[in-house]
């Protein structure tokens, strides 16, 4: 897309929305202090910061999902009080969540009816949404069950259910996050499109080429607080990278190429049946991960990744033992403690109750993930088995200093760290054992770029000690940036894998949405 940021809005006109002072206090906790932002008619604002910087705080507040301690909105210059989203919505602000929020049972029309009156005739809600989506260039069957729609549709869902309360003013939350390339450029000229009819979009995001592309301001925050206003389309990358976290951002150092070792995870002809109705049926995988590569695993939310995981870390369990092979043992009936034992390690999409216990402090949830594979070290002697726990403190302090996890307490509980520290502390545990073999799923979700770079780094420098590494992630950047080659994933199928020279964006981008590429 090529850059059609608008600059000819009036700066001396009254903003459209601005927040003066606002300040929220949880506790001793300040996420927002003194924050002030103006957005003003006809423009598309970025909010940039890192994780815990207090973006998602701000924009509950502007969505009336929380009340501010301090602190006064302006709608059109006029002081309001936002008590709810049902408030926010009347007024003309409207929002579209990272995380969706539709039923996979109803149909399309049905999801957006819960929004409006009971009153309201679905047959007119059906009829606008439909020609809503034909208008915007976001093409729905308004009689579609959401369970049957790709991750792409389900958010122009979203979207349609947002513009359908007509809005000045829309919030969107890192909206190419579940994307294909091409999907996000639709996305694009819709957003150019809402922007030319004069309505303002402030648009949250941690792929900062995009908002150099569509924005004409960016207001940025550290701390909770806002550390600098610029025009991104006069920045580079780089420079907003470093706005937000304060210092210079490293590039990614990749090891020069060199012969792959032997094969560690061997995968043949691996099929499962899905387990519930949204479930994605996995369809004779087949796939081979050497010693010292990484394996990218590209494909939207949605396609079998999930399953793909599971039934690779032994969470499920296959009929077949040679299904999936580990260093020439077969493990297809071992679960993920035994695979574990083998020198295994996995991290999961959710870092919230699969990645860790949220209630459990940092050095409980070290002990729960790693007492069956590091027993000898965890665990003192027979005859009792008391945890060691001068071990797994040790180690934990161990992950802290190496992967920069930034916490408020000593060994607070895994849900009082930001998204990306949290996701730091569970990649660190996994390497601290330096495993022969490591498999994760979203390595970098919703992670600031400062902490991205530091977690694709440290992937980067285990395989090049010898250690296989299979990627999955729908961010592309990553997958290019951190993969030594590319296998897409699609309706429960994987592709053979590519080298990263030998294929392209759109190449991937088509396997992504079910075509085929010039590579494959």
């Amino acid at each position: 897309m090529k850059p059609a940021a608008k600059s000819n809005i009036d700066q001396n006109s009254v903003p459209l929305l601005e927040a003066r002072g606002i300040t929220k206090v949880f506790g001793d906790l300040r996420a927002n202090d003194g924050v002030d932002l103006v957005i003003r008619e006809g423009e598309i604002h970025a909010l940039l910061g890192e994780n815990g910087a207090g973006k998602s705080t701000l924009v509950k507040i502007l969505f009336g999902s929380l009340q501010p301690t301090e602190g006064t909105v302006l709608w059109n210059g006029t002081p309001v009080t936002l008590r709810s989203p049902s408030e926010a919505r009347a007024l003309g602000i409207g929002m579209v969540f990272q995380h969706f929020s539709l039923f996979e049972a109803l149909t399309v029309t049905e999801n957006i009816a819960l929004s409006f009156d009971s009153d309201v005739p679905q047959r007119h809600i059906e009829q606008q949404a439909g020609d809503l989506s034909i208008q915007y260039g976001l093409p729905l069957d308004p009689s579609a069950i959401v369970g049957d729609l790709s991750v792409g549709q389900r958010q122009r869902v979203e979207i349609i259910r947002c513009l359908m309360q007509d809005p000045k003013l829309i919030i969107l939350d890192e909206p190419t996050s579940v994307l294909t390339p091409q999907e996000a450029d639709t996305l694009f000229e819709t957003l150019l499109r809402l922007r030319d009819e004069g309505r303002s979009i402030l648009y949250i995001s941690h792929r900062l080429n995009e908002v150099k592309q569509l924005c004409s301001r960016a207001t940025i925050m550290r701390h909770g607080k806002v550390v600098d206003a610029c025009d991104p389309r006069e920045e580079t990358a780089s420079t907003l990278a470093t706005k937000m976290v304060g210092a210079s951002i490293a590039n990614l150092v990749v090891q020069p190429p060199k012969d792959r070792g032997d094969i560690v995870l061997s995968i043949r002809n691996l099929s499962m049946d899905a387990a519930n109705p949204f479930a994605v049926a996995l369809r004779d995988i087949s796939l081979d991960v050497h010693a010292g590569e990484i394996i990218g695993i590209a494909g939207i939310a949605g396609n079998g990744q999930g399953e793909f995981f599971a039934a690779v870390s032994g969470e499920d369990m296959q009929e077949d033992a040679e299904s999936v092979v580990l260093e020439g043992v077969p493990i297809g009936h071992e679960g993920i403690s035994q695979r574990r034992k083998r020198a295994a390690a996995f991290i999961p999409e959710e870092r919230l109750g699969h990645g860790a216990v949220p209630q459990m402090v940092l050095t409980d949830n070290m002990f729960l993930a790693r007492h069956a594979s590091d027993a000898d070290e965890f665990q003192k002697s027979q005859p009792l088995r008391v945890i060691a726990r001068n071990v797994v403190n040790a180690a934990t302090k161990r992950v802290v200093e190496v992967m920069d996890v930034r916490k408020s307490a000593e060994n607070p509980p895994a849900a009082a760290l930001s998204g990306g520290n949290l996701q730091k502390f569970i990649v660190g545990r996994e390497l601290d054992r330096t495993p022969k073999l490591l498999v994760v799923n979203q390595p970098t979700w919703g992670v600031d770029a400062g902490a991205a770079a530091h977690i694709r780094q440290a992937l980067i420098d285990l395989a090049a000690n010898g250690s296989a590494v299979l990627m999955i992630s729908q961010d592309l950047d990553e997958i290019f940036e951190a993969s030594t080659s590319i296998a897409v994933m699609a309706d429960g199928r994987l592709s053979p894998p590519v080298l990263v020279g030998e294929t392209s964006r759109e190449d991937v981008g088509l396997l992504m949405a079910g075509g085929q590429s010039d590579a494959a």
